[in-house]
């Protein structure tokens, strides 16, 4: 049986899908072929559960000039030709590729060898790169897609595990990722006052580079709150949280959704192809979250969810939420081996 590459990342939404598939591989120990930018090596770096791991010099194509565009197209066949050589050295079978730019060599590198496809989009709105080799791959998994193989999103086991009903407002949890988001800090600290006066405990993810800030405004206001920026106990987090104001990058959208914790999401603005609203929409369409554009974000309409019932939501979320998708993608890959 030839080896299971996993390629893909940059962010951590990319990444968590890689790490959700990987823990469902259990003994199988795949390749993991990512890029030196991004949050790719803060992830796997030091992972040694992998067979390999390789960190290619790459950079995004997108959103730059001319010669920054000719110096990205030279590192990525650079990569692309470092990437053949590894799908050969490792036997592949095939690749599964979770998009972003860390993607690109080993997937084009599947193509030229002949190796197998497999892609997963994460997002309602496509990214470029899963767009241009959606028609070459050997199944394109999403859970937006009618057409998709798998529906359900690869979410760690944990947040199924530690999955509960949430009753009453005891506790929030703001997530602005570890970036931060400077929207959800505001709106955070616009809150406080209430929820000290409702009794609720607050938790506040304000990213690395405004821990220092924001615990000193809730300092100055008296308030007493959890702030932190990077954090690896997320699953934990949640399980003690009633309520999440979020933004709605796939994977902690699918966490929250797998955790049964009832969230106002708030996409980030910028978002290529305005996903993070129509990941978010998708849950509100269904009437299991809530979602409210940055520009309109307003404490007294958030203070007014708070008052609805969150046991309906919890439930709902929970019962909608399949936890099998890491596990049916594990199945595809390893159908794949047996092929080859």
């Amino acid at each position: 049986m030839g080896s299971i590459i996993m390629t893909g990342g940059g962010t951590g939404g990319h990444l968590a899908i890689v790490k959700a598939v990987k823990e469902a591989l259990r003994d199988e120990e795949p390749v993991y072929i990512g890029s030196v930018g991004g949050q790719d090596r803060q992830w796997f770096g030091e992972d040694e559960t992998f067979a390999a791991r390789y960190f290619l010099e790459t950079r995004g194509v997108v959103n730059q000039g001319m010669i920054g565009k000719v110096r990205s197209l030279g590192m990525l066949a650079r990569a692309v030709a470092r990437s053949r050589q590894l799908l050969r050295e490792h036997d592949a079978s095939v690749v599964f590729s979770v998009g972003g730019y860390s993607a690109a060599p080993a997937a084009i590198a599947a193509l030229l060898t002949g190796t197998p496809l497999v892609i997963h989009e994460q997002n309602a709105v496509p990214g470029s790169l899963n767009r241009l080799l959606r028609p070459y791959a050997k199944a394109f998994i999403s859970s937006y897609d009618e057409a998709s193989p798998v529906k359900a999103y690869p979410v760690k086991e944990i947040f199924f595990q530690k999955a509960r009903i949430r009753e009453e407002l005891k506790t929030i949890l703001f997530i602005g990722g570890s970036q931060g988001a400077v929207a959800l800090n505001k709106l955070a600290l616009e809150l406080a006052p209430a929820l000290r006066e409702r009794g609720v405990a607050i938790i506040h993810q304000a990213g690395e580079r405004n821990i220092e800030a924001v615990r000193s405004s809730y300092e100055e206001m008296g308030i007493e709150a959890e702030v932190f920026g990077f954090s690896d106990r997320i699953p934990e987090l949640m399980e003690r949280a009633d309520f999440a104001v979020a933004r709605a990058g796939a994977s902690t959208l699918w966490e929250l959704a797998a955790n049964g914790l009832p969230t106002l999401f708030v996409p980030y603005p910028h978002a290529a192809g305005d996903h993070q609203y129509h990941n978010a929409k998708f849950l509100a369409d269904r009437h299991l979250a809530w979602v409210i554009r940055e520009s309109e974000l307003e404490p007294g309409r958030v203070l007014d969810l708070m008052k609805q019932d969150l046991s309906v939501i919890s439930r709902g979320l929970i019962d909608f939420t399949p936890r099998e998708g890491a596990e049916e993608i594990a199945g595809i890959l390893r159908e794949f081996g047996v092929e080859s």
